[in-house]
Formats: C-alpha cells, structure tokens, sequence
C-alpha cells in the first residue's frame, strides 16, 4: 500500500494534482532532468492531463487490486514495476525510482517468477516444486521444535509491524498528512511520499568566480563552475544518470528556491572553491581555475530557466535551455572575507592548493 500514501500527499497538496496540470511544470523543473524530458516536457495539454490521472489510477487505484485474488496481485506488480520504469526513462530520480521497485516484487507469487529459475533436476525449483505437490496432497512434515520457535518469531514480527502501523495509518487519513517521517526511533514502520507539491519555475544557482582584484569591476571577468548534472552550460545536453545520483547537484536544486542562509553549506563549498579545494573540485565537472592559481573571489548568481523548444531557433544555435538572470545569490566573496564566518561555525579555513 505504499503508493497510496503518494498518491493522497499529491491530491491533498499542489492543486495542479486535482486540476491534472502537474505534469505541465514537472519534466522541465524536477531535480536533474534528462533528455527525454526535453521533449516530453512539449507534449500537448491532454497528453499531460492523461498522464496525471495515469498517476492518481496507479498510486490511488491499483493498490488496492492486491486483494481481489492472485491474478490481480500479480498484475498490480506489473503495474507498478512499469510505472517506475516510465519514471526512470523520463528523469534522473535515479536510486529513488529503483529502490521503489525493491518492494513491488513482493505481488509477485512462485509461479509467476518460476520462469527466472533452472528446472533442471536438483535445482531449488524442483526442490519447491515437490513440496508444493506433497503439501497438495496433504502431506505435512514433521514439526520440530526450531519450526514452533520460528512460527512464534513471524508472528511477533507480524503484530509489532501491526502495532507500528497504527500512526502511519492514522496519519494517511489526516487532511494533513506528514510526508517522509518515521514514527518510531528505529524506523522501522515509515510515511513516504514524493512531490506533494511541483514547482512551478525553474531557478538555478550559477556559481562563478574571478581572479580580479575588484568584483565590482565592470571588466571583471567571471568565469562559471559546472556541475556534473544539473544545469548550467546552456548549450550542454541534459545527463543521464540512472541509478547513480551527483548528490551535490540535488542539493543545488533546493538550494535554488531558498537562500543561502538557509543552506550555509554552500557558502561552505564557495570557500573551498577560493582555495581550489581537490576534494571540491572532483565533485565539479568543469572548474575554470583548475591548474592555475585560484579565483580571488567567488559569487552566487540567480536565473531562471527553461527548456529551449525543440528545432526553435534557440535549439539551432545547440541551446538546450534558455536563462534569465533574477539577481545575486551570494555577494562575491573572498576567502580572507570568510575567516569569522567559518571560526563561528567552528569550520577549518580552507587551505589554497
């Protein structure tokens, strides 16, 4: 049933998910696109409608398919398995998607994954397959006391995963429901549930630096650092990733519709930077400094973007995305500018390589 938490986080969220235009906004903003998102993102309206209410049916519907019988079971995890295919093919939710694919192979019984074991005369297949017809006759084997020990240990498991269920389940029904959260400290029953809400427009955070001595020279040249992924470089092809995931580049998509004074873990990034940090750079694709002496200031600056349109005239000139500037993120900095900022965080100054 873990679909449905989901499905409800999004109908009881973004109204995009009731009024089926989520997916208008969704290949073009979600954390690191891919190039297949490119042109689904340019699909007509009724084609985006179709696909949210595709969401609402898998997440919200055939759940519940699981208890009409073992056919349906067995379709529920196709379903399920294909959707999380659809996904990985359309965007770089990478590990996410994979891993949601972990528990669907539980709709599916013996004999539907027989296929995937030897018949050969020996092989675990066989094995199961004769214990299965003597247990159709009637045949039980004898119980030993490790059976009884065993039995007691599945069914204390059973009511302890019933026990903790309790507040995941009250908390499906809330009108408020808390997404992502545990409810007992060893984790082991969870809520999970993913894009309650879909951004609207996308914001970049570009960080660039320069080895002038002024930042507010107009003659200043900055020079911009790319990242392995997300995007930067209009002209760059957008990646894919599956199932790897460039952690920092998620990071920088949350850190593009908030402040850096909520993400002070970039300004972190900006002083290793300053000093051509080895470890910073291998996290970076391109870092214009590398091999000579490093920038004498770092910044933050803010655009907006979106995709080019395929075979439009930005598209022509090999532009991927097209980009407006909002304004600065981070004011230029310098690593001498950064000595209180990093000894009040209790943070080592970066050493320059």
């Amino acid at each position: 049933m873990y679909p449905c938490g989901q499905g409800l986080i999004k109908i009881r969220g973004d109204r995009c998910w009731r009024d089926l235009t989520c997916m208008d906004y969704h290949y073009e903003t979600q954390p690191v696109p891919n190039p297949l998102a490119y042109y689904m993102h340019r699909n007509p309206g009724w084609f985006h409608q179709f696909e949210t209410l595709f969401n609402h049916f898998i997440e919200l519907v055939v759940p519940f398919f699981m208890f009409l019988g073992r056919r349906l079971c067995v379709v529920t995890g196709v379903l399920q398995v294909l959707f999380q295919v659809l996904l990985i093919l359309s965007g770089n939710l990478s590990f996410l998607n994979w891993l949601t694919i972990v528990p669907s192979m539980a709709f599916f019984d013996d004999a539907s994954l027989s296929f995937l074991f030897s018949s050969r005369e020996g092989s675990v297949k066989r094995q199961v397959s004769r214990m299965q017809t003597h247990k159709a006759g009637g045949w039980r084997p004898p119980k030993h006391y490790g059976g009884y020990i065993r039995q007691l240990v599945h069914l204390s498991l059973g009511v302890l995963i019933l026990y903790l269920s309790v507040p995941v389940v009250q908390n499906l029904l809330k009108s408020k429901q808390i997404m992502n959260t545990s409810f007992n400290p060893l984790r082991i029953v969870n809520t999970y549930g993913a894009f309650g809400s879909i951004t609207k427009e996308r914001t970049e955070v570009i960080i660039q630096g320069t080895s002038s001595l002024n930042p507010n020279d107009p003659n200043a040249v900055w020079e911009e650092y790319e990242f392995n992924c997300k995007p930067g470089n209009l002209t760059r092809r957008p990646c894919t990733i599956s199932p790897y995931h460039y952690r920092l580049d998620w990071l920088m998509w949350f850190a593009a519709f908030q402040t850096y004074e909520q993400n002070e873990w970039i300004i972190h990034l900006a002083g290793k930077l300053l000093a051509n940090d080895i470890s910073a750079s291998s996290l970076m694709a391109v870092n214009p400094f590398q091999g000579k002496g490093p920038p004498r200031w770092v910044r933050g600056e803010h655009f907006r973007y979106k995709f080019s349109r395929p075979w439009g005239r930005h598209a022509s000139d090999g532009r991927w995305w097209i980009r407006k500037r909002i304004g600065p993120y981070f004011p230029p900095i310098s690593l001498p500018g950064l000595k209180k900022f990093f000894e009040s965080r209790s943070w080592p100054l970066p050493l320059q390589a």
